[in-house]
């Protein structure tokens, strides 16, 4: 196309050339509306290049937050397996102290089903409570499957003196009776142990190694534990180091943490290290926080290679309230699960100034959400949950605070929010949660709603 001067033109088609009569204001209009749409096909495109990475950067953190979350899920599920199977245990034992025999068995069995690390003691106690329902010959089957699966374990010998016992008797329960006889015994042994624990000392390690009762055995240790001759120290001392059952051990390292002291310390340090026994291991870390021994707690935390037993020392210094301790592990360790497990523990310690400069101040999304959490759980009514509402500009961050509030019972701040908030989405969220909420202040708002 080519334009002549004045108020004409030539315009070419194919070969020859058609004058076409025009004015200079047809000439600017066109040119003007050329600029408008290559100036709107511009913005466009270039629109199109800015949301392309930001919509990519969006996706890419929506990956790795449900990464993470699967990672969550994952150790949450462990734990829980875990947790599981000590609950179990614990019930078993429960029920063997209160000399229910039935529901202890069907404890121990499930235990020993799930094939954990307290299998074998699991089925040790199983026999324990069959033989004491009468059942002898699944007794002796439950043990033999003990020696069997388990020819190394420590409870072998317990369960060896258990068919000991079970042969020498007839099978049947033991004589209710007799029951008020063990207490007078023990009684009478308490009393020597105060004025001759010399004397005493043989009766005590009898009841130790024999197939005696799990009451009684624990019975025996307490008077060790409670007597302050050096025998009984260090007959409590060989214990804790492996002398026994895993279970009368366990109960002697708790009693080392009870006493405290420099010297019991390091026994428990040399535990800790010679045992590849998990249990036994966190019943060190039990000890360290009971005799508030941060020095230990903290050189775990930080070396500890196993990720477990890492994460119960950082609890234990939280529940010992060693604030310190777990402000320099949180410098330290950069990783988000360690930081996430410090940040409870921080939780546990009461620390809410250093979670909320946490909320506020840290670069990584999930940490400042798993801060806002457990602000929440400390009753979400700080001021700075606001503050990070209205400044964050993450959305999982603003759901976070939602849901302290809600936790918190803060219905205040869910008010303000929904009064306040212009995103449709999280003002329906605040309002779903007043709605959840059994609060006078709420319902009064939600009233309002519905006179609108």
């Amino acid at each position: 196309m080519t334009f002549g001067e004045g108020d004409g033109t030539l315009m070419k088609l194919g070969g020859g050339r058609i004058p076409v009569k025009f004015n200079s204001a047809l000439l600017a209009t066109f040119w003007a509306t050329f600029v408008v749409v290559s100036l709107s096909a511009y913005t466009a495109r270039a629109a199109q290049a800015t949301s392309e990475p930001r919509m990519a950067s969006e996706a890419q953190a929506d990956v790795e937050r449900e990464h993470q979350a699967q990672k969550q899920e994952q150790r949450d599920q462990q734990q829980e397996h875990t947790d599981r199977m000590q609950e179990l245990y614990s019930d078993g034992r429960g029920y063997l102290d209160e000399e229910d025999y039935r529901d202890a068995v069907q404890k121990f069995s499930e235990l020993a089903e799930m094939n954990g690390p307290q299998t074998d003691a699991a089925l040790y106690w199983k026999a324990y409570a069959q033989n004491r329902q009468g059942k002898r010959e699944a007794a002796l089957a439950t043990t033999a499957e003990l020696k069997r699966r388990f020819p190394q374990s420590r409870w072998k010998k317990d369960a060896e003196a258990l068919e000991i016992e079970m042969k020498q008797r007839s099978g049947g329960t033991v004589n209710p009776d007799s029951q008020s006889n063990e207490d007078l015994k023990f009684l009478a042994l308490q009393g020597i142990m105060n004025s001759d624990p010399e004397h005493a000392m043989p009766f005590i390690q009898k009841y130790l190694d024999g197939g005696g009762s799990p009451k009684e055995k624990s019975k025996a240790l307490f008077l060790l534990a409670q007597s302050g001759s050096p025998q009984a120290h260090e007959t409590l001392k060989k214990i804790a180091l492996g002398q026994s059952n895993p279970e009368l051990q366990r109960k002697a390292v708790e009693y080392l943490g009870t006493m405290g002291g420099k010297g019991n310390a390091e026994t428990l340090a040399e535990i800790y290290a010679s045992t590849k026994d998990p249990e036994l291991k966190r019943a060190v870390i039990r000890s360290y926080m009971i005799s508030g021994d941060h020095e230990h707690l903290f050189a775990l935390a930080k070396g500890e290679k196993d990720e477990s037993l890492k994460r119960d020392a950082i609890r234990n210094l939280g529940i010992s309230g060693a604030r310190t301790e777990l402000l320099q592990l949180y410098q330290a360790d950069t990783s988000t699960e360690a930081r996430t497990d410090i940040l409870q523990a921080l939780f546990l310690s009461g620390d809410s100034q250093k979670l909320a400069e946490v909320a506020r101040q840290e670069k990584n999304p999930e940490l400042r959400r798993a801060a806002i959490r457990d602000m929440g759980l400390m009753g979400g009514k700080e001021p700075e949950l606001q503050s990070i509402y209205m400044n964050d500009s993450d959305r999982g961050v603003k759901e976070e605070v939602l849901n302290a509030y809600f936790i918190g019972g803060n219905a205040t701040g869910l008010i303000a929010v929904a009064r306040t908030e212009k995103d449709p989405e999280l003002k329906k969220k605040a309002v779903e949660k007043l709605s959840l909420m059994n609060s006078k202040e709420a319902t009064n708002y939600l009233m309002e709603l519905l006179d609108k």
